[in-house]
């Protein structure tokens, strides 16, 4: 009876510690859930409702929203582009260098092609390398045909294939908010982008 006895309240001993591992554990994601990114709210101006998928140069799909809670400087090029292109590229490379607020880290550089057909991840990454913007503050980007004119369209930026090599384009470089929202278009090239990174900057101080 006394064996019987010890190997009851045994059991009942260990199923009291299990109780206890599984609600601690139940709290801990709880807490995960209540990350103030994660339930940030936005607007329907954000792009962050877009519901379309990216290939990055590194060859990963990522929606619009998983850059939520940075500053995007945006622009459209495609990179076998041999005229306004590689000045787009370039103020962005100025634009990036100039920025010195502290949270700088907080800012992505984005480059949506307008060609997905050519641009492939491995012509992305290829085409960031030798323009040396493969740090982790650039990322390349490019989707389907259906997207990527949506994606203009909230841009404003308007394209159109004029041979079977070339484009005619808008050269517009867009900030966006933290919350996906357009906050600020800077249109032409080799101009004084001042205006542009004075921007970046006060979205830079916004952030706590």
């Amino acid at each position: 009876m006394k064996k019987i006895f010890l190997l009851l309240a045994s059991c009942l001993c260990l199923l009291l510690t299990n109780c206890k591992q599984t609600n601690t554990v139940e709290k801990d994601s709880t807490t995960a859930t209540e990350h103030p990114s994660a339930t940030e709210a936005i607007s329907d101006l954000s792009i962050y409702n877009l519901p379309s998928t990216w290939t990055t140069q590194d060859g990963k799909n990522l929606e619009l929203k998983d850059l939520q809670g940075q500053v995007l400087v945006m622009v459209m090029i495609y990179t076998s582009c041999k005229a306004a292109c590689p000045r787009l590229v370039a103020d962005m490379r100025h634009i990036e260098e100039r920025v010195t607020a502290k949270n700088k880290d907080k800012v992505k550089y984005i480059l949506v092609s307008i060609d997905p057909e050519v641009d492939t991840p491995e012509r992305l990454k290829a085409f960031a390398k030798e323009n040396k913007m493969d740090g982790n503050q650039w990322i390349f980007l490019r989707s389907t045909e259906t997207n990527t004119r949506e994606f203009a369209a909230t841009l404003a930026v308007n394209y159109k294939k004029i041979s079977p090599i070339d484009f005619s384009h808008s050269n517009i470089i867009s900030v966006f908010n933290t919350k996906g929202e357009l906050d600020y278009q800077q249109e032409g090239l080799g101009i004084d982008y001042a205006p542009t990174i004075k921007e970046i900057e006060r979205q830079l101080a916004l952030l706590h």
